[in-house]
């Protein structure tokens, strides 16, 4: 059986620093790209290294030109992110 795994990376807790990973078995997709912002704690985690191999990222997919979308895109290429970038 196929199967499709979800990890929420940003805005779970808080509706800002929207990331969602969707792993399936064909390729692995990036929602959004957003920086944290607002108080300290959460300005802290615009600096945290993502919890996986960014490398394994085959597609962002951003849904709109909003910084808490798309903000983290050059920390994520910094991390060594070389696939595709599709947005508006």
């Amino acid at each position: 059986m196929n199967t499709i795994k979800i990890h929420f990376l940003g805005a779970s807790e808080t509706v800002i620093g929207s990331k969602f990973l969707l792993e399936t078995p064909e390729q692995n997709i990036l929602v959004d790209c957003g920086m944290f912002q607002g108080i300290k704690a959460l300005r802290e985690k615009k600096w945290q290294d993502l919890p996986f191999e960014v490398s394994s990222i085959d597609v962002v997919l951003l849904t709109h030109g909003h910084l808490d979308h798309t903000g983290y895109l050059p920390r994520l290429v910094k991390q060594g992110f070389k696939g595709k970038i599709i947005g508006t």
